[in-house]
């Protein structure tokens, strides 16, 4: 009993995201609460836990359709518990319906919009990884339904649980959409002999390794660029840009070599993705105690 649960919890393989998902679904609330001039309530953690599960279903099925092809690998067979055999197929299945369940039920009680936006995400997070459709194996479909599953959408369940009114936040949206652009590409990247020797036809083996660099720096710069406008149209106030400047010095302090899923970063900024993730959590923290303050 003891290995099926701990295979039903490695199956969730929780560790690899809630460093981004977590500020991420509370940035969108934030920002909402900014637009409409609320206070945290219990929404805000709720947003947090419905888009957790969202992203984890996304990666039980991936483990559970993709199990057969990690047993023919030894380090992935031992990080998959499907292909390791700690749980079977139909165990992961089962478990994968009763955490979409929850997962819509909780999106449910957030209001129509974010359910609607948590549905969406969920459908998407099936067609994914499911061979039949299979997104991540379509170029140019395997970076939208990323983006849109593993970002865009959980940002925006984030905001509409407080205001319906996404559009005002446009250029927030469209940073984190770019942002996650930067993230798949520099993913297909680090994989790109691997994935090319497999015959794979994702986005980056399509269109090459140096086309797909020049796209997932420019992705970067977009993201940058809009951010900046969103501090000066002041979507952003502006203090709240002080906490990752005071920050940055753990861009320096804070080397490994490694990117946020712990392998080796394939270029700069690879190396600093696990820093800037626990920047973006201290600032998103700071931003909601001092919302929290105003109820003084």
């Amino acid at each position: 009993m003891n290995v099926k649960v701990r295979g039903l919890i490695r199956l969730t393989r929780w560790s690899e995201y809630l460093t981004w998902v977590v500020p991420l679904s509370a940035f969108g609330s934030i920002l909402a609460l900014r637009a409409t001039g609320g206070l945290p309530d219990w929404r805000l953690p709720l947003a947090i836990v419905a888009n957790s599960l969202v992203v984890a279903y996304a990666f039980m099925i991936n483990d559970i359709v993709d199990a057969p092809d990690d047993a023919r690998e030894e380090h992935r067979k031992a990080r998959n518990p499907v292909s390791c055999g700690e749980i079977s197929p139909a165990e992961g299945w089962i478990a994968s319906l009763l955490v979409a369940g929850i997962t819509l039920g909780a999106f449910a009680l957030l209001g129509q919009a974010a359910f609607i936006t948590g549905a969406v995400t969920l459908v998407i997070s099936h067609l994914y990884s499911w061979k039949p459709i299979r997104l991540k194996a379509l170029p140019v479909l395997d970076v939208i339904s990323h983006v849109l599953m593993l970002s865009t959408l959980l940002f925006v369940a984030g905001y509409v649980s407080y205001d319906p009114n996404i559009l005002s936040v446009w250029p927030v949206v469209l940073a984190m959409t770019l942002v996650s652009v930067y993230g798949q590409l520099y993913n297909q990247l680090r994989d790109y002999e691997m994935d090319k020797a497999a015959k794979l036809n994702n986005t980056s083996i399509v269109i090459g390794a140096g086309a797909s660099k020049i796209l997932m720096y420019a992705a970067l710069v977009g993201a940058g660029a809009a951010l900046i406008y969103a501090v000066v149209a002041g979507i952003i106030p502006l203090w709240v840009v002080a906490v990752p400047i005071l920050l940055s010095p753990l861009l320096v302090l804070m080397r490994n070599g490694a990117d946020s899923r712990g392998t080796k970063a394939v270029d700069i900024s690879g190396s600093v993705q696990n820093r800037v993730l626990v920047i973006a959590n201290v600032t998103v923290s700071v931003w909601i105690i001092a919302l929290l303050l105003r109820l003084g």
